[in-house]
């Protein structure tokens, strides 16, 4: 299979990619958040498609992508006053809320769940193409599962190249990691996954809002699921990640006492002239937390090669677009942390 390369900026793209969608295939698709892996959520052999290529686990629900809350009534009922209010407020953009499913939706989608997982995008080539094909499109990051996740399209043809029809090209996402995910069908919203909505926004929205323990730990391998990025270890590169609490001087101290072969640092950019001798590698800026944001994944992406045994990580506080940073290098890192300030 030759994959497509589809550049955004061509008139031509989304009517390509809408064609594909219908036909039943899997088209990489641009957002703000990371690329996603999609194809016609209503269909089931499409669906069924997502997963094998993907390598996903049959458990792990997908979210529908949308162009506007219009749509989401076809595939969603019973929908609280909330969801409207946080529409208004975040849509288009990096908010996925789950609520109940309407019976055209399959269970191969919801994972066998009688919920969805639904967002609106708000990359417009990527509404587009949802308009055009007529369906929702369930899309899952374009990563292969566990992996970090794709931000470019040349991340995209890194795990696909030959083995999907076609990816759009929208250049590097703006936002970096996945979007926030909230559970809005049990009496209080709950907070499944952080991303590109901020906790805080959420609660100023809400008045109210749960942290489900998947957020902060990790859970049992058999627990039952709502949303993506819940479950399983994600955005892992094959060398160990542990993440290095602390100050910056006892971070550094703790780091060079046990740097070895095969290790590297993930870093702050103000913090690179600690890590001279250390391969050091900076995501973004401390002071700036969009920048650790949207550079992440491309980070984790380039020090995910057997030559590299052991990531030491600098995290961010868990507060704005850092609490989705944190998050996802404790995914990757299987929740290990350690402080350096009690080591030392």
């Amino acid at each position: 299979m030759k994959t497509l390369l589809l550049p955004a900026s061509d008139p031509g793209t989304p009517g390509i990619a809408a064609e594909l969608i219908r036909a039943g295939k899997l088209v990489a698709l641009p957002t703000e958040t990371v690329y996603g892996l999609g194809a016609d959520g209503l269909n089931e052999a499409a669906v069924a498609e997502i997963f094998r290529v993907k390598g996903r686990p049959q458990d792990n629900p997908l979210i529908l992508h949308v162009t506007d809350m219009a749509q989401a009534e076809r595939y969603c009922h019973s929908i609280p006053p909330a969801a409207y209010e946080l529409a208004a407020r975040f849509w288009p953009g990096p908010l996925t809320m789950v609520l109940p499913a309407r019976d055209c939706v399959p269970r191969r989608t919801t994972a066998g769940l009688d919920t969805v997982a639904i967002r609106c995008p708000e990359t417009a080539v990527t509404r587009q193409i949802i308009s055009l094909a007529g369906v929702p499109i369930a899309a899952p990051s374009a990563n292969l599962s566990g992996k970090p996740s794709c931000t470019t399209a040349g991340h995209v043809l890194h795990d696909h190249d030959g083995r999907i029809p076609a990816v759009v090209d929208g250049g590097p996402c703006r936002v970096g990691v996945e979007s926030t995910i909230v559970d809005l069908t049990e009496g209080t919203p709950r907070l499944l996954r952080p991303g590109g909505v901020a906790p805080e926004a959420l609660e100023a929205a809400l008045g109210r809002l749960q942290v489900d323990r998947a957020v902060l730990g990790a859970i049992d391998g058999d627990a039952v699921v709502k949303a993506p990025g819940m479950k399983y270890r994600h955005y892992a590169p094959q060398g160990k990640v542990v993440i290095v609490l602390g100050s910056r001087q006892a971070a550094a101290k703790y780091i060079h006492a046990r740097f070895g072969p095969g290790d590297r640092v993930l870093c702050f950019q103000e913090e690179l002239p600690l890590y001279r001798d250390c391969l050091p590698l900076a995501y973004g800026r401390e002071a700036e937390p969009e920048t650790l944001s949207a550079g992440l994944f491309s980070a984790l992406r380039e020090l995910d090669s057997p030559q590299v045994k052991r990531i030491f990580a600098r995290c961010p506080s868990w507060e704005g677009i850092g609490y989705a940073v944190a998050n996802r290098l404790s995914k990757a890192a299987g929740f290990v942390t350690v402080d350096a300030e009690a080591e030392i």
